[in-house]
């Protein structure tokens, strides 16, 4: 029963969150708990702590977007709740890293692919986003390592 770690937390914070009347984090940690019970019922299995990352990490993944939408739509209001539900689902994730630390991987990864130029993105997006399981933004990973390979380093 290695399992369900994060889900566990996630349900001792909600009876946290419950008795401080925290309603926010109350409904964000609930969706959260409904996402990994929905994926355990679809796995039929005990999730993996890999596995609940990956939800996670998706989950942060699709508030970013919905950031973006409703700040270019004029809505800030509902990007602020959204930035809030962000970061409730940041302190679940382990900690991000650095641009820096992504440009060194980024050419680091670059050089032992070969890689030399945008069309071999594929072989370098794999690798990075294996080592930044759940600690990296894909789309910053992908904008950086598509600048170095664009940029003819490599």
């Amino acid at each position: 029963m290695a399992g369900n770690i994060i889900t566990t937390k996630l349900k001792d914070d909600l009876k946290t969150a419950m008795k401080e009347k925290d309603k926010l984090r109350v409904s964000t940690l609930r969706m959260l708990i409904s996402e990994m019970k929905n994926e355990q019922l679809r796995e039929r299995d005990e999730l993996s702590e890999e596995k609940e990352l990956s939800i996670l990490t998706s989950y942060a993944k699709r508030r970013r977007e919905s950031i973006k939408g409703f700040t270019q739509g004029g809505r800030d209001d509902l990007a602020e709740n959204e930035r809030l539900e962000l970061e409730i689902v940041m302190t679940y994730l382990p900690e991000q890293i650095g641009e820096d630390e992504i440009r060194a991987e980024v050419e680091k990864i670059v050089s032992e692919t070969g890689a030399s130029g945008p069309q071999d993105m594929g072989k370098v997006m794999g690798s990075l986003m294996a080592k930044f399981k759940g600690r990296a933004d894909g789309g910053v990973v992908k904008t950086i390592a598509m600048e170095h390979l664009r940029g003819g380093k490599g």
